[in-house]
């Protein structure tokens, strides 16, 4: 479990390219952060990510997990489980799986409806649909707290 307070980190896990989110101290709200680049076939840069990590000190890290639109694992969900223990181990922070069932083509609408171009655009929209991963974590685990809270006044 995450703590409920806090700055969290959010990774949108993909071959090339790793968008990362970060939400504000009383988790409400979203924004991306910036997107790490990699090479294919190379190890994920965890250098940059652990100086993000010193610089913005999270008290946790959502981690998307892709998986197909039945609800399944593919090899692209494994290897984000990979990264996500990969994370765990170096950081010490408690994380948690979240699906990411379109994340970026949430992130490419977003895009779109302010007028803007995605051309030559893709890290940006790819750090944002960290953010779309983040922010539905965020409400998700809100609406479940308020609902138990609810559950638990009757």
């Amino acid at each position: 479990m995450l703590p409920l307070r806090g700055r969290l980190l959010a990774v949108d896990w993909g071959d090339l390219r790793i968008g990362l989110a970060l939400s504000d101290e009383s988790q409400v709200l979203a924004s991306p952060l910036e997107t790490l680049a990699r090479r294919a076939g190379k190890r994920f840069p965890m250098p940059r990510f652990l100086e993000l990590v010193a610089e913005h000190r999270p008290v946790g890290v959502v981690v998307g997990l892709p998986l197909t639109g039945e609800g399944a694992e593919a090899a692209s969900a494994a290897a984000a489980r990979e990264l996500a223990e990969l994370i765990a181990r170096r950081t010490g922070l408690p994380l948690e799986l979240r699906d990411e069932r379109m994340s970026t083509a949430r992130a490419l609408a977003a895009i779109r409806e302010q007028g803007g171009s995605t051309r030559g655009r893709r890290a940006d929209v790819d750090a944002l649909a960290a953010a779309v991963v983040l922010q539905g974590f965020l409400e998700a685990r809100r609406t479940e707290r308020t609902g138990k809270a609810e559950g638990t006044e009757r």
